[in-house]
């Protein structure tokens, strides 16, 4: 009998180790498939890994469209695209003008506008402190951002606070130990009393 049940038991573990190494097929298949998904999803949102050759050649792409832009600062919210981009008409062919918005539409009060030839640049510094919406605009050069080289500003420290070092820890002020507010008999009697 000892016997029966040694070949049932190895007869159940054949077939417990069969069945694990086809669910473990069924998981490798299933991991393949979802890798091969994930590389087309990326390929077709674009965001492949970048080369430095490629990032190089859009940083010099965007020094080249950035020469032939310009910042025009002081708009007024309710311009649209199209105005500005007839008042900086006269100064050559304007191949794209954005106005910059916040995170809910509005507009921040600046645009940058793009000429197909970068001697308009000059033609629209000109137009510095004209007039569009009975605002004067400030026109100047646009700069290009340079990637990782974001300006450190420090905190400025706060004139009515004592100059504290950060991370110090400052102590909670004291408690009286008669209550909150309250001041013993004895030394209110003692304060108010002319003798004392």
């Amino acid at each position: 009998m000892e016997g029966d049940d040694v070949d049932m038991t190895e007869t159940e573990n054949k077939q417990e180790l069969n069945d694990m190494k086809t669910r473990l097929k069924e998981i490798e298949e299933e991991a393949t498939a979802l890798r091969e998904m994930h590389a087309k999803v990326e390929k077709e949102m674009g965001s492949t890994p970048v080369d430095p050759a490629a990032a190089t050649t859009s940083q010099t792409n965007r020094e080249e469209v950035d020469s032939r832009s310009i910042f025009v600062g002081n708009v007024d919210y309710s311009c649209t695209p199209e105005e500005v981009q007839q008042h900086f008409q006269s100064c050559g062919t304007v191949n794209r003008v954005t106005i910059r918005t916040d995170k809910y539409g509005q507009p921040k009060g600046y645009a940058y506008v793009e000429f197909l030839e970068p001697d308009a640049v000059q033609e629209a510094l000109h137009l510095n402190e004209s007039e569009l919406h009975g605002r004067q605009l400030k026109v100047t050069v646009k700069r290009t951002n340079v990637p990782g080289m974001k300006q450190h500003r420090p905190r400025r420290p706060n004139p009515f606070m004592a100059y504290q070092p950060r991370g110090a820890v400052i102590p909670p002020y004291f408690y009286s130990p008669y209550g909150y507010g309250k001041v013993p008999r004895f030394r209110m009697s003692m304060r108010y009393s002319p003798y004392y």
